[in-house]
């Protein structure tokens, strides 16, 4: 079976499809004889007849009959091999699989994802929304193409690509009366009642380093895993919270009211990560670019109602 090559299945479909290796030959671009040899050698590998033939007319045998579907079957299956790896080079077609922090699948990326699917359709893209240290973890385990976070230590072994800035907003009910109030300090917040995130978040993290960075150790009112419950809870009145301005919404924030925090250092960086060494495929790279250009105009407009 060593001897068996695409040449020689391709001689005996041209044989079948013609009756005739003239015609076959004509149709490979080879002579004849060469023709011939590639028969007998595809027989001898084989260890079978797969025509009868004399000097005027071809047959193909009864075991050259049930062969022959198979052999097309197989022919036609390289070809599409052959078609999909160009469409893969290409990036026409491929998977972008994606770990996201929550935030960041709240808003932007649906939007830039569904932009993308519509340019390229041959294109799948997957999407897990993880926290921020298992974001890096799934990129470095090459579990995924690209990462999407906020990271305070990214190591060599990770290459950066910046998205966009993101700036954190103290959301709460209009009634309350800091809501009237321009700007807001981060220490106008103490001894308020705190809705904060989970703490293995980095959004958590965030908000942590900026309290102690002016003495404050928060202990939050109350402590939740997803910012949709944090928004329901300040809707409820239950107390403020400190969300990014990439994940709010007008909708969301009805009855609700939403101020820039004057206090360095509740300001984050969000970033496309991959793994340094690893080439990313056609797909993942064409995503990559929509993914910069898009958070280019979401930045843009993140920046202009930060001062609100």
């Amino acid at each position: 079976m060593n001897n068996l090559n695409l040449r020689h299945l391709e001689a005996f479909v041209a044989i079948v499809t013609t009756g005739n290796f003239t015609r076959a030959a004509q149709t490979l671009h080879i002579s004849q004889p060469a023709l011939t040899v590639q028969i007998r050698q595809l027989e001898q590998t084989l260890g079978v007849r797969l025509l009868d033939r004399n000097t005027r007319t071809v047959k193909v045998t009864r075991i050259g009959q049930q062969l022959s579907p198979v052999v097309q079957r197989i022919l036609r299956d390289l070809d599409g091999v052959s078609h999909h790896a160009h469409e893969l080079a290409a990036g026409v077609r491929g998977v972008v699989s994606l770990a996201a922090i929550p935030s960041a699948c709240a808003i932007v990326l649906p939007r830039i994802i569904a932009g993308f699917r519509k340019e390229h359709i041959g294109i799948t893209v997957t999407l897990k929304d993880v926290t921020s240290p298992r974001v890096l973890t799934m990129v470095k385990n090459e579990d995924v193409d690209l990462g999407i976070g906020s990271f305070t230590d990214v190591d060599p072994t990770i290459q950066v690509t910046s998205l966009f800035t993101d700036q954190m907003r103290v959301v709460m009910p209009k009634q309350f009366p800091l809501a009237h109030k321009r700007p807001v300090r981060l220490k106008d917040l103490i001894g308020l009642p705190l809705i904060l995130m989970d703490p293995q978040t980095s959004l958590r993290m965030l908000v942590d380093r900026a309290f102690e960075s002016i003495g404050y150790f928060p202990t939050p009112t109350y402590e939740v895993t997803y910012m949709s419950s944090v928004v329901g809870m300040v809707r409820a009145g239950l107390g403020v919270a400190l969300l990014p301005s990439a994940t709010l919404e007008v909708e969301e924030l009805s009855g609700l009211v939403s101020r820039a925090v004057n206090q360095p250092g509740l300001t984050r960086r969000i970033v496309a990560v991959h793994k340094t060494g690893r080439q990313l495929s056609p797909a993942a790279t064409s995503f990559l670019s929509a993914l910069v250009d898009g958070c280019k105009c979401f930045g843009k407009t993140l920046r202009e109602s930060s001062g609100s």
